[in-house]
Formats: structure tokens, sequence, C-alpha cells
């Protein structure tokens, strides 16, 4: 497993946002939490949420569920320091949850251009476990350093919506639900009595090579262990044989590019976004590596 550590950063210089640029500064141990903060607060929204493009694909400026994920990504590598966005985020998040307690999946954009059709499209009037889970997920992972964050009512709301929402599954869920469902459960492991019964559940539909095709993706589209369990010593790792894991670490460090970065297999919406999900995929796979000890 070689990742070549020395050109990555000349090819977030060449192809990555400020954010990420800042995000990767931050995880080498060259950059501080302040400059993340700084470049976060430039997709922030008056309202409390953020748009602008944090989701690559999601282009319109207007604030919106999937955006929230990103930002409390960010949020949380920032820890033990905490913003006061954290806790505001909540409090928009709040204010858009429908009465069941979920997000919806996206609410109506300004600009449809350059935008992806599953974002422009989204249905605002019902309740999505997709967007509920992964969002609540990284807001859990936020909580865990910051008590604004952690006693929030939105977080509560929403932690009960995903957990009665994955209990009444009776079928495999599509690829990216059943992987967003799976993330939140293990945020919630140690503190939902639930959340381990229903785990097990839903890592029965996970196949023993971790390979999951993405229904409606492009040709090769699969999410892959690493995607479920990127952090060694969480529940969610007992999904998975350690054989698995690390064949799959070998295929992730092995899918680095020649000029430094790695990119994504699913479908390129704009020129845009396309640039921008390779300097993200590029930071987050490196906190794979890197959590895994492989750089």
């Amino acid at each position: 497993m070689n990742v070549n550590l020395s050109v990555i950063p000349g090819f977030m210089a060449g192809h990555a946002r400020v954010l990420d640029r800042r995000r990767y500064d931050l995880l080498m141990g060259g950059g501080d939490a302040a400059g993340v903060l700084t470049a976060l607060e430039g997709y922030r929204n008056s309202d409390g949420g953020y748009g602008w493009g944090l989701e690559p694909d999601l282009r319109s400026p207007e604030s919106q569920p999937g955006a929230a994920l990103h930002a409390f990504e960010a949020l949380e590598e920032v820890a033990p320091v905490t913003s006061p966005q954290a806790a505001t985020l909540c409090d928009w998040l709040d204010s858009v949850t429908l009465p069941d307690g979920g997000l919806p999946f996206a609410l109506p954009v300004t600009f449809p251009d350059a935008t992806a059709p599953w974002w422009a499209g989204g249905d605002s009037t019902t309740s999505s476990l997709q967007i509920t889970a992964i969002s609540a997920a990284a807001a859990h992972r936020v909580a865990a350093h910051d008590p604004a964050v952690a006693a929030h009512p939105w977080l509560a709301k929403a932690t009960r919506y995903c957990l009665d929402t994955i209990g009444a599954l009776e079928e495999m869920p599509h690829a990216y639900v059943l992987m967003f469902a799976v993330r939140f459960l293990d945020s919630v492991y140690d503190t939902q009595p639930r959340a381990a019964d229903l785990l097990k559940r839903l890592g029965a539909h996970i196949p023993a090579d971790g390979r999951v095709p993405v229904e409606g993706g492009t040709e090769n589209e699969s999410l892959r262990p690493l995607d479920f369990a990127p952090v060694p010593g969480r529940p969610v790792r007992d999904l998975f044989e350690p054989d698995v894991i690390a064949a799959d670490l070998v295929r992730l460090a092995g899918e680095q590019k020649d000029d430094g970065g790695w990119t994504v297999d699913y479908a390129r919406i704009s020129p845009a976004g396309a640039l921008e999900w390779r300097g993200a995929i590029t930071v987050a796979n490196l906190q794979t590596l890197r959590a895994n000890g492989v750089v």
C-alpha cells in the first residue's frame, strides 16, 4: 500500500476548493481549526444553513439539508474546537424538519443549473431517511465534543425518526440509504439501546465481500466496505471480516491517480462539481487511510 504523499499538496492546489485545502492542511498537521471554519463560513447563509455548492452537485445558493452533512463534517474535524454555528445549523435544520421528525431530501432550488436532477427534483414534502440519517450521524459526531449540539432538540427529534424508520424497514433499501442508515446506527450505538439490533439486521443486507452496487448509478458504481466502516474500533467494523477490510485498504490506496488525487465513480454533473469532488474525496480518503494506519 504505497500512497504518494509528496504530490498531494500540488494536486490540492490545482484541483481543490479552499475549504478542502484547509481541511487537508489540518489533517496533515499544517493547518488550524480557524482556517477550516473561516473557509466554511463562505457557504453559510443568513438563515443559519449552508448552500452555495457546499454539496458539490447542489450548486444553488439557498440552504439545503444536503449541505448540512458537509458542514457537520468540517465542524467534526476541528474538534476539540467548537463553533456557535454548529448549534445555529441545528436551529435551521429544526426549522425545515417535517412533522414526523425527518428532513426532506431537498428543498426547492432557485437555480437548477449545474445541479444534479435528484437534488433539483427532490421531494420537499416527504421525510427522507437517506438525508436525515447521514446528517444526524455527522451531527452526533460533532455532539461528542460540542454540548450545544448534543442537547439540541433537533438532534433528538431526528434520532427518533431514524430509529423508528429503520426499524420499520422490511426490505433491503437503496445502497445509499443502507450505508447512511448503517453509519447513523454506528454513531448512536453507545447511547441508543435499539441501535445494536438494528445494525445487525441491516448488516445482513451487506454481502460478504462488502460490495453493494448502486442501483441507478453509473456502470461501475458500488459502495465498498470502507464506505460503510471507515474507522477502526467501531461496532460497524464487526460487519466485515478483517481480510475484507485489509483488501479494501489496498484497493483504496491503489486508486490514487498519478496527479496525486483520487476521483469518484459516480456521475459528474458539472465541471465545477467534478473538480470539487476530487478535492473533497481526496481529503476523505486520506482521513480513512490515516485512521487505519496506512499514511
